[in-house]
Order: C-alpha cells, then structure tokens, then sequence
C-alpha cells in the first residue's frame, strides 16, 4: 500500500474523494460559524460526518487498488 497512489487525477474516484473532503470542511465550517438550533445542528453534523466517511473510503479505495487498473466495483 502506497501513499502516492492516492493521487490518481485521471481516475473519477479521486475527484468524488475530493469533492466529499471538500463539502465536509464546508459544512463543519458552517457548524462553527452559524447559530443553528438543535436539529440543525445534527442534521449538518451528521452530513458532514457522512462526507468525511465517504471521503475517506474513497480514498482507501485509491490506496489499496492498482493505478493503471481504473475504477474497480
């Protein structure tokens, strides 16, 4: 398992990991810095949270495959 195949640009997962990393910094940015009342509260940590675990499987995905193997299912 290396590291450097994480960045695979040419390879559709890499760029759904790095939408999923981004869209979870977004939304716990938006947990800090707007007052939100309970359920929104939860509703946005729970989203952010489902990013980041996306993200990260993504990119677990990436790590452990081939990169001239492409997109495996």
């Amino acid at each position: 398992m290396k590291f450097a195949r994480l960045f695979q640009p040419r390879n559709p997962l890499f760029w759904l990991m790095v939408v999923f990393n981004l869209l979870s910094a977004a939304l716990a940015w938006v947990l800090r810095t707007w007052p939100l009342s309970s359920f929104g509260l939860f509703l946005i940590g729970t989203l952010a949270l489902a990013n980041a675990g996306m993200g990260l499987w993504l990119a677990w995905r990436l790590v452990r495959e081939d990169p001239g193997q492409g997109p495996a299912g």
